[in-house]
This record gives C-alpha cells, structure tokens and sequence, in this order.
C-alpha cells in the first residue's frame, strides 16, 4: 500500500510561504518559487551575520582613526600607545567614546601620547 503525504506536505509549503511573505510577485504565492526564493535568503542572512562583524569593525576603525587624528595621532600610532599605555579597551567601546564623548576620547590621547 503507497504511503501518501498529504498533511505533511501541506505544511511544509505553507511554511515555506508564510517565510516568503514579504516577496514579490510570484515568489509569495507559488511553491516552487517560493522555495527558491527561501533558499537564496536563507543563503543570503548566513552569509550576511559574519559579513555584518567585518562591516562594524571597519566602521568602529574608521571612527577611532578620525578621532584620533582630530587629536594629531593616526589609528596605527594611537593603538600602538594604547598597548603601550596598558590600556585594554577593544575597538567598539573607542568608537564609542570618539562618537559620543570628545572629552573623555581626548583624555585617553593624553595617556597614550604620554606612553609614546
């Protein structure tokens, strides 16, 4: 006797359509479109997670080096006085402090300047 899989595939395609939701055109509304399309973003926001990391970090080095050189140091030298200085705060919490809080960015030159 031939087992068939009515209920089961049922609410397979009706996940993949409700995760398809927000598509264009045909993508939301046919199956086998919208199984691509699901495939292709599931790729896409697994990809897109590690790529998101490598997108902070450039922004929060961009930020700390313009900091820096308001203060006459580049980012290589000023991280190379922070080592220097004992200073141990990773790169997120200096953009940070560059973006948000001059005063304070600006004493922690002070230091670095009197390590090198």
């Amino acid at each position: 006797m031939r087992v068939k899989t009515g209920p089961r595939t049922q609410r397979r395609h009706k996940k993949v359509l409700a995760l398809t939701k927000g598509q264009k055109g045909s993508k939301h509304k046919l199956f086998k479109r919208a199984n691509e399309a699901m495939m292709q973003s599931l790729e896409y926001s697994y990809r897109d997670r590690r790529t998101r990391k490598r997108q902070f970090r450039r922004l929060w080095i961009t930020r700390i080096n313009a900091a820096a050189r308001q203060h006459g140091l580049s980012y290589s030298k000023f991280m190379n006085g922070l080592s220097k200085a004992g200073i141990e705060l990773d790169r997120k919490v200096l953009a940070d402090l560059a973006y948000r809080d001059d005063a304070a960015f600006g004493q922690l030159v002070d230091q670095v300047k009197a390590a090198l």
